[in-house]
């Protein structure tokens, strides 16, 4: 397992945690982060930072310290 944050571009993941409480919780399961759910890496910004991700068909942007809060398994 590792997290959604050093996961590289183009790479496909799967939902196994989220470390996130209160409304970043709240945040991240609206948005569909819940176990098992697949995201794909797309792109990562100019100075790493935000990262597109593809999310049950949706483009997120999530800053660093929210991926960092996701533990993801590799496909």
């Amino acid at each position: 397992m590792i997290k959604l944050d050093a996961v590289s571009v183009g790479k496909l993941v799967t939902v196994e945690e989220l470390s996130s409480t209160d409304k970043a919780r709240e945040r991240m399961l609206a948005l569909g982060l819940t176990k098992g759910a697949k995201i794909e890496v797309i792109r990562k910004g100019p100075s790493g930072d935000p990262t597109i991700y593809n999310i049950r068909g949706a483009m997120i942007a999530l800053r660093k310290e929210e991926a960092s809060l996701i533990t993801v398994l590799d496909i």
